[in-house]
């Protein structure tokens, strides 16, 4: 990847100015997190506001009324720090497995970020503690199930505060503790109680959904580098015909994405002997060769889009109700629904698909004798007795099915909450949790076709009709999976080799050797980041110098 988040060792929170990379490396790497003082104060004004419209008695959503349901139901001003927690108290309905750490690092930070922003009327301290925390690494333990994505994500955000009130269970040091236990240990005050307008000031929003789609977004954009090299692996494998990446083909169609996808396939397939003397062997390749660019280069396309999204909703302010200094205003909105967010997961789930999808036609190709240009039937030297490669195209066939089930749209359904007083809701956080389903799935089908593809390159050499050497990158990568899986002659345990594969993917060691010997290959992706006249600038910010 262009940008390389782990390098990233430290950030500073204001509001506005939260970038995806960021993000990723305070959430997955843990980079220290700073809080600007400027956004500090700003928090300090929202909240005097806030004060202010308790103490006259003015009606205002989540000061002084209840919620949803109950918004037209008076709360007593001396009830009003007590309406807070009781909302983080009856809130905590999540169910199901806990997030990953990283998810939940990226829910605080996210909730932090929107709050400093300074129109949402919750205290300073609340966000010193957050920060603290992440600091000190004391993660919220939060259950994935349980968010309809509008009032944001109600149930995650509630576990994620239990902590903070000495509440609900949280992680140190690798070890799952009670709330309270875990705060002690860190050396972390909590608070006794929240107070007016903080219950929905922690909760409302969709900082779940959001962490939970940015960071698979983060390893789709990985995946999608790769699998240009891995295709480009299997393409030599297969003796594929590179007049299909001249570049005039894909420039007289116009899509950037399709038209980068080509330019990485010809520059990695071009300097190959063994490719030399296979050209003119057919007129054409089937559609898992010939048309990559097309496919890929639509799922770069795709991610983009999703990438804008994120980059927005970053520093997107998306509680409810808001509090504008300028003439005290306090206004009910839905920036809490999710919909912005669950149209572009759903995207990301679906783009991540045709990755693995594309990935297992080629694994087939690989190991069908009718479909492989000659290589052995399913890659052995000792056929019948052996089976070889037989089984991994049904490891990767199942995980494209299954995600093929996930990426039905969540955001197509709504069902009604509140007795009816919330009766459209955006699915987001399911779009999103199913969108980082589907994403695992295709690292394994990557790491499935680039464990075939070497063994595939490694039969080829041995049929010898096309010569034995391949391209020089090719043969970097390859001695370097060399020295983690052997080459496959008689059947043994195979499993090792596929657990190897995948860390080898994960671990992100293949964009290590791109990086290293074609980083022109992590330049031309199709994704860029935004200039700061295109960035919109809320208002609250256009006087500052």
């Amino acid at each position: 990847m262009k940008y390389n988040p782990s390098l990233i060792k430290e950030i500073t929170l204001d509001g506005k100015s939260l970038v995806f990379e960021e993000f990723i490396a305070a959430a997955r790497f843990g980079a220290h997190i700073n809080i600007d003082p400027a956004a500090i104060e700003r928090m300090k004004e929202s909240r005097a506001l806030a004060e202010k419209i308790q103490a006259e008695g003015r009606a205002a959503y989540g000061i002084t009324t209840g919620f949803g349901e109950f918004q037209n139901t008076a709360v007593a001003p001396e009830m009003s720090n007590q309406l807070s927690t009781n909302l983080i108290l009856s809130h905590c309905t999540a169910t199901g497995e806990p997030y990953k750490e990283e998810v939940a690092r990226g829910i605080m930070i996210l909730r932090c970020n929107n709050l400093l922003v300074g129109i949402s009327g919750v205290r300073p301290l609340l966000v010193e503690i957050m920060v603290e925390m992440l600091n000190k690494g004391v993660t919220p333990v939060i259950p994935q199930k349980g968010s309809l994505g509008s009032s944001g994500d109600l149930a995650p955000l509630a576990h994620m505060t239990l902590p903070i009130l000495g509440l609900g269970e949280a992680t140190y040091k690798g070890e799952v503790l009670p709330g309270g236990e875990a705060m002690k240990r860190a050396g972390i005050q909590t608070v006794d109680t929240l107070v007016c307008k903080e219950g929905l000031g922690m909760t409302n929003g969709t900082c779940a959904m959001t962490s939970c789609g940015a960071i698979a977004l983060y390893d789709a954009i990985c995946a999608a580098e790769m699998a240009d090299v891995i295709a480009s692996m299997s393409m030599e494998a297969l003796t594929c015909q590179r007049n299909a990446f001249d570049p005039r083909v894909h420039e007289c169609r116009g899509h950037i994405g399709q038209i980068k996808v080509a330019q990485n396939l010809k520059m990695l397939t071009e300097d190959s002997p063994l490719l030399d003397k296979a050209q003119g062997d057919r007129v054409q390749d089937a559609y898992a060769l010939r048309c990559t660019p097309q496919i890929l280069g639509a799922v770069r396309d795709s991610l983009q889009f999703v990438m804008d999204k994120v980059d927005v909703e970053l520093n997107a302010v998306t509680d409810n109700p808001l509090l504008f200094i300028e003439d005290e205003a306090v206004i009910s909105g839905g920036n809490f629904h999710g919909e912005p967010m669950a149209l572009p997961f759903d995207l990301l789930g679906i783009a991540a698909a045709e990755i693995a999808d594309l990935s297992e036609r080629r694994l087939e190709r690989l190991v069908n004798p009718a479909l492989s240009n000659g290589l052995t039937p399913f890659l052995v030297t000792e056929a019948g007795l052996n089976s070889g490669f037989m089984i991994v195209q049904y490891a990767a066939a199942s995980m494209v099915s299954e995600s093929k089930i996930y990426a039905h749209p969540a955001s197509v359904d709504s069902i009604p909450s509140s007795a009816n007083q919330e009766d459209i809701v955006s699915m987001g956080t399911t779009a999103a949790r199913t969108a980082a389903m589907i994403v695992d799935n295709t690292l394994d089908v990557l790491a499935l076709e680039l464990l075939t593809a070497c063994q595939g390159i490694d039969i080829r050499r041995r049929v010898g009709t096309h010569g034995e050497k391949i391209s020089e990158f090719h043969q970097i990568i390859l001695d370097k999976v060399r020295e983690e899986v052997d080459f496959y002659e008689i059947d043994r345990e195979i499993w090792p080799d596929i657990r190897a594969m995948e860390k080898f993917i994960r671990r992100k060691d293949l964009l290590d050797i791109i990086d290293a010997h074609k980083p022109e290959l992590l330049e031309n992706n199709a994704w860029g980041r935004y200039r700061d006249d295109q960035r919109y600038t809320p208002h609250i910010y256009k006087d500052e110098k």
